[in-house]
């Protein structure tokens, strides 16, 4: 009876060992690795395996002086330009109000425009009514009409001097004494070359006015010692006598 007790004992025993385990369903709940827990506290400035959120090198040399908002991008061109001019300007006020009674100069640049000029005396206000009215009134301009009034003087036309005779020649005169038109042969011209003489001449004056003039000053239309009538028709240098004969019928239409 002994004998069969303990081979039921070693029986059993071997077939407990034999036996294949069954898994824990309820293995890690509770411990650290569970996907179930909370995550775990980081420490501020430090990601979640404990290396800090910014390295030791650029928080010292990006996180100290002016450049202490490293993560802001710092502007570039125009914006940068302006932004450097804002910041001189204010720079300069701040110095400024230290130094004298507190009124800070006034900086010429393109985000500082000239200011507007207020109450400027030479500007008129003949357009305001408010103005005119406060300095005049209806008796002071009755005065000032009256004043001007007393003031006005009629002049009488007079009959036009004549023309003293030693003065230069009268080119209209001239042009109202003739009746032949340009081209027209009156005088006789002879000589050498006459034409080219005439346009050397005539390069001398600014006008044909003038030239008719110092044509007559030199004995024309008869005589021609410079060839400014080649033609002889008593017209120097293409002077044309037509529009004072023209001028004087007008005025007798």
């Amino acid at each position: 009876m002994r004998v069969s007790g303990f081979l039921i004992a070693v029986s059993a025993m071997a077939l407990v060992a034999c036996s294949p385990q069954v898994p824990d369903s309820a293995a890690g709940v509770g411990d650290a690795t569970s996907p179930f827990n909370a995550p775990p506290e980081v420490e501020a400035g430090r990601t979640l395996n404990g290396a800090p959120l910014v390295p030791a090198s650029r928080l010292s040399t990006e996180t100290s002086g002016t450049n202490a908002n490293w993560q802001q991008p710092r502007p570039s061109g125009a914006a940068a330009t302006a932004n450097d001019d804002i910041a001189r300007e204010a720079a300069a006020a701040i110095s400024a109000a230290g130094q004298n009674s507190g009124q800070a100069p006034l900086e010429a640049s393109p985000s500082n425009p000239a200011p507007a000029l207020v109450g400027n005396p030479n500007l008129s206000d003949e357009n305001n009514f408010e103005a005119v009215a406060a300095r005049q009134t209806i008796e002071s301009d009755a005065e000032r009409i009256a004043r001007q009034r007393a003031q006005y003087q009629v002049v009488t036309p007079t009959a036009v001097p004549d023309r003293p005779q030693d003065l230069a020649p009268n080119i209209v005169r001239y042009a109202l004494s003739t009746s032949n038109p340009r081209g027209q042969r009156i005088y006789s011209r002879t000589g050498i070359n006459l034409q080219a003489r005439s346009q050397r001449h005539c390069a001398e004056y600014a006008s044909a006015d003038l030239a008719q003039t110092a044509f007559l000053e030199m004995g024309g239309p008869k005589r021609d010692r410079k060839a400014l009538d080649p033609d002889g028709d008593g017209y120097a240098c293409g002077w044309d006598p037509a529009p004072f004969r023209a001028a004087v019928r007008a005025q007798g239409d």
